[in-house]
């Protein structure tokens, strides 16, 4: 493991080091942990896994959560304490994570490369419930040919565009009936439709994130309708995104809502209007490595390697530049910014045209940044130290898995 996480075998024991006489000494801390290094505050990722979780209970909708962000099964675990439940994942690399670890009801939620039907299938023929997403009759195809003389029943969703962020169908394009023609002639069953309201994250008020939601809603529904009027089953009706998860006021005839970084927020999901910023969970600890008062900078041993070089707050209202810079306890100082990135040094300054003045951090002192976007910071790094609230315990290290 790098910057400083070892892995421990339990992860949720305690991480302590030892002597080589076994004598024990302090738990490792915030205040020792080498840096740079991924922050995850279990007390703020069990708030955010319980919101959403109350909030669809009302609706009477099962969530699907989206582990594409955390990428690991200790996070998993806080959301199915009891037993493994529905996920989506990204990559068939995740697929197959989770599935080893008892997670066997999966939609991979990424359209479908002809090339990885293959290994697609190889889970399915280990009794793993995964169902691939598509939107071409040519990927339908290459599904059915891949299963054919398997004995391995493939299933499909056909993505729906609700908002033209991204791929899939339009409501009412013949197409849709074409791709499920050929997924059923190939013996592949046609498992439902899945959406995603990715321009939901443009967004700014409660107003316009409900009817982005609705708009979401509304086009699954209608493309669920329209495959059913031509004797599909369509079982599954999917949507999701974070944003919506949150907003929607109506899920009539929605099965399922998929969102995934709302298990630890980030500074664009905070511009959005989603969470606080004492919601997010995520966060990178830094050294401070020097100080330029005549330029107003600090200088901390995090660049974009630790931080990633996602500046998603940019296009917001509130640009956070490289991130918003915390005390050790998780508190923002104010208007204090990762103002540039270089690969392994961070400068740190106050957001131009605020009056604060740039705080007294010596040399060695420690900081912690909240990210733009946690996916991307998450993903810079091989798991998470993870603390609870205020406390600068390390109480645990939780892996991450990467790959395709």
């Amino acid at each position: 493991m790098i910057r400083g996480s070892p892995n421990t075998s339990d992860p949720e024991a305690p991480r302590t080091s030892e002597k080589i006489t076994g004598e024990s000494v302090a738990p490792v801390s915030l205040e020792t942990l080498p840096t740079p290094a991924l922050v995850l505050d279990r007390t703020r990722l069990d708030r955010n896994v319980q919101r959403l979780a109350g909030r669809l209970a009302g609706f009477g909708v099962r969530l699907r959560p989206h582990l594409k962000t955390s990428k690991s099964v200790d996070v998993a675990r806080r959301l199915y304490p009891d037993a493994p439940g529905p996920i989506t994942v990204s990559t068939l690399a995740e697929a197959e994570y989770f599935a080893s670890h008892g997670f066997h009801d999966i939609t991979y939620a990424v359209g479908l490369a002809p090339g990885k039907a293959e290994r697609a299938l190889r889970l399915r023929a280990q009794s793993v419930d995964l169902k691939l997403v598509l939107d071409t009759v040519e990927q339908a195809q290459a599904l059915g040919a891949a299963a054919a003389g398997t004995g391995v029943e493939a299933a499909a969703m056909i993505e729906i565009d609700c908002d033209g962020h991204r791929g899939g169908l339009v409501p009412g394009d013949p197409a849709i009936g074409d791709v499920a023609a050929a997924l059923a002639g190939a013996g592949v069953m046609v498992a439902g439709v899945l959406t995603h309201a990715g321009e939901s994250y443009g967004l700014r008020t409660p107003d316009a994130l409900a009817e982005a939601a609705e708009a979401e809603r509304a086009a699954a529904v209608a493309a669920a309708e329209q495959l059913r009027a031509l004797g599909h089953a369509c079982p599954i009706v999917s949507v999701g995104s974070t944003p919506t998860a949150h907003f929607a006021l109506n899920l009539d005839a929605v099965t399922e809502m998929r969102a995934g970084v709302y298990m630890f927020f980030d500074l664009v999901m905070h511009g959005v209007g989603v969470c606080r910023l004492d919601d997010i969970a995520v966060s990178v600890l830094a050294t401070v490595i020097g100080r330029k008062p005549e330029k107003g900078w600090i200088l901390i041993d995090a660049g974009w390697m630790a931080l990633s070089r996602d500046r998603g707050t940019g296009s917001q209202p509130v640009d956070q530049r490289y991130g918003l810079v915390c005390d050790l306890q998780g508190r923002p100082y104010t208007d204090l910014l990762v103002s540039e990135a270089s690969q392994e040094h961070g400068i740190l300054a106050i957001r131009a045209g605020s009056g604060e003045a740039l705080p007294d951090l010596p040399v060695g002192a420690r900081v912690r940044i909240l990210p733009n976007h946690a996916c991307a910071t998450a993903a810079q790094h091989e798991g998470y130290n993870v603390v609870s609230g205020a406390s600068d315990v390390v109480e645990a290290f939780w892996p991450r898995m990467r790959g395709w």
